[in-house]
């Protein structure tokens, strides 16, 4: 006999094992049907299912998989970033979509503090030195009193700011409207509009979904905007950056170090010109990753997933056609 309890499809890399899957599904058993597939049988998995939560959340596979989603109500995505998954029938569907945000807000923003931190005390020169033998005194700069540009106004660009001016740093931001009024920003200029402030800020970091309008948001116009010197952090979306146009501004002026965490192709190849540079600090997509980030998400999707079963709408409804938790 058909069960008759919702169901909820849980999408996991391909060769994912238990000890990898997402912690405490059991805990719905009683209330939900549950089924773990990986993108090659999600197509079957979706037939029928109320629910998908996609804990391989880089995949493409539900575009591929779409026409079997007869029944579905609710996605949930374990990442804040949904770019990867919009796909025109989906955002013209009613089916609701959830994103992970909170979950690595305060892990980036401790990243992006010790990216500040570490190219004003020139770390990176420290090692290198260090590894060489070399002992040679040198005067760094002091992170209090310098102004950093956060592009980006959700809530992990807040937690940015919120970190940067606890040690004295002033913060502005770019966004899709500008105001004066931000209750943690105070000033945000428009995104459109980046090229001509950008030049203010020492330090530059993308904390943007990738949208439309933040695709290449970060291009020659802009890098050659920038002041003498100044650090681009890109904690966003590789994509929202021009690669080519970020090396010859680190070539020849005027950007002077970049600490990238994202990239337009992942892994980053091994023949890109960011790797091999003392002026670059690259790492692998992990700015958010925090010891028991993923017990964290795999809690947040249960705790949604009670409120969804409850008959209560979910947390974390992203706007399909922005690509984002709106700011309430």
């Amino acid at each position: 006999m058909a069960s008759s309890l919702p169901v909820v499809t849980v999408l996991c890399p391909a060769g994912v094992d238990g000890a990898d899957a997402p912690a405490g599904l059991d805990t719905l058993r009683d209330r939900a049907e549950i089924r773990t597939v990986v993108a090659e049988d999600l197509a079957d998995g979706l037939r029928g299912a109320d629910v998908l939560f996609l804990w391989d959340f880089f995949s493409s596979a539900v575009s591929d998989a779409w026409h079997a989603a007869d029944a579905l109500r609710w996605i949930h995505v374990a990442a804040a970033g949904v770019d990867k998954m919009l796909f025109d029938e989906l955002i013209a569907s009613e089916v609701v979509v959830t994103n992970a945000q909170g979950i690595f807000d305060r892990p980036i923003a401790e990243y992006v503090l010790g990216a500040v931190v570490a190219r004003a005390k020139d770390f990176a020169g420290s090692l290198s030195r260090q590894r060489d033998g070399v002992w040679e005194h040198r005067e760094t700069r002091q992170v209090r009193g310098s102004i950093a540009l956060v592009i980006g106004t959700g809530a992990i660009g807040r937690e940015i700011a919120t970190l940067l001016r606890a040690v004295g740093v002033e913060v502005f931001a770019a966004g899709r409207t500008a105001r004066d009024d931000d209750p943690d920003f105070g000033t945000v200029i428009a995104s459109e509009d980046l090229a001509a402030h950008v030049g203010r800020a020492d330090h530059v970091i993308n904390a943007a979904p990738l949208t439309p309008q933040t695709r290449g948001l970060i291009g020659a116009e802009v890098l050659a905007a920038v002041a003498d010197g100044a650090h681009l952090i890109n904690i966003g979306r590789g994509e929202s950056v021009d690669e080519a146009a970020l090396v010859e501004a680190l070539d020849s002026g005027p950007l002077g170090f970049a600490t990238l965490d994202v990239f337009a192709a992942e892994p980053l190849p091994a023949d890109a010109p960011l790797w091999g540079r003392e002026d670059v600090l690259l790492s692998a997509h992990m700015s958010g990753d925090v010891v028991g980030w993923r017990e964290a998400l795999a809690e947040q999707f249960l705790d949604n997933a009670r409120r969804w079963l409850d008959g209560e709408p979910p947390v974390n409804v992203v706007d399909k056609e922005r690509g984002y938790v709106p700011r309430t």
